[in-house]
């Protein structure tokens, strides 16, 4: 009786216990207990909750593990997926992925890929092609991306409420064109230091991205009152950076939101 009830519990009461406890571990900690028994390694597995968020932001080998864990099925049903920093990470990774064919992020609604300097235009073509259902893209300073990768952006992911640019500096009008004609739904848009970008650009965004609520313009002193008087078009606005910012005429102290400039 008493092997029966230690196998009981070891089959039972450990595996609830590890699955309770790891909502609130880290990822890293989740993948440990997996080894604890079979037991657990099946309960965890099947609990899809556990396996909505891919962090690897800093990892080493970043875009071999990214390979390794969507070959598994238990990732097949991530949200957010988290590559920032993670320098070793490259196109052919995410070519590697689209070409197996099997990969179709669904699901997937947030992609950090912030600094990762390594991917090009062709690297944005290949993994927002494998999420079409994407709400928020990061590429903070890529610096190397341009208007190109807005273009597979806007026609891969048709539903972005939330798109960071910040530090691309060859992004210009063109791509911010496409922004504004494609995403008029957007909630957040960040474009610091975009500094190819003219008051056209911004005008556009302006009268057709009506129902952005955060707005980051730091760093961007080419602007000018011709564009900032526009900010009215945005009545659902609530925070807006204007750093850097070169008003002359222009009085913002009209809008009710969080406002950063000097």
């Amino acid at each position: 009786m008493a092997a029966a009830a230690d196998e009981a519990w070891c089959r039972e009461t450990v595996p609830r216990v590890m699955e309770l406890v790891s909502t609130r571990l880290p990822q890293r900690e989740v993948c440990a207990l997996l080894s604890v028994s079979p037991w657990c390694h099946r309960a965890l597995t099947s609990n899809p909750k556990l396996w909505e968020v891919l962090d690897l932001h800093e990892a080493k080998k970043a875009g071999e593990r990214l390979i390794s864990a969507l070959s598994l099925a238990r990732y097949r049903h991530l949200k957010v997926v988290n590559l920032e920093f993670s320098q070793d990470i490259d196109d052919r990774h995410f070519l590697h992925l689209k070409e197996m064919g099997a990969i179709l992020l669904e699901e997937l609604e947030f992609l950090n890929l912030n600094a990762c300097q390594r991917i090009s235009d062709k690297g944005i073509d290949a993994v927002t092609s494998l999420c079409p259902n994407l709400r928020a893209l990061s590429i903070y300073w890529i610096v190397g991306l341009t208007d190109t990768s807005i273009e597979h952006t806007v026609k891969n992911c048709k539903k972005i409420m939330d798109l960071n640019l910040s530090g691309c500096k060859n992004i210009s009008d063109r791509g911010i064109q496409l922004v504004a004609d494609n995403y008029q739904e957007l909630k957040k848009l960040d474009i610091t230091r975009c500094i190819k970008l003219t008051d056209d650009a911004l005008q556009e965004v302006l009268q057709k991205c009506s129902a952005l609520e955060s707005l980051n313009l730091y760093a961007l002193s080419s602007f000018t009152d011709k564009a900032y008087t526009k900010i009215g078009y945005l009545t659902s606005l609530t925070f807006l950076d204007l750093c850097g910012a070169q008003m002359r005429k222009f009085d913002i102290s009209q809008f009710d939101l969080v406002c950063t400039y000097y």
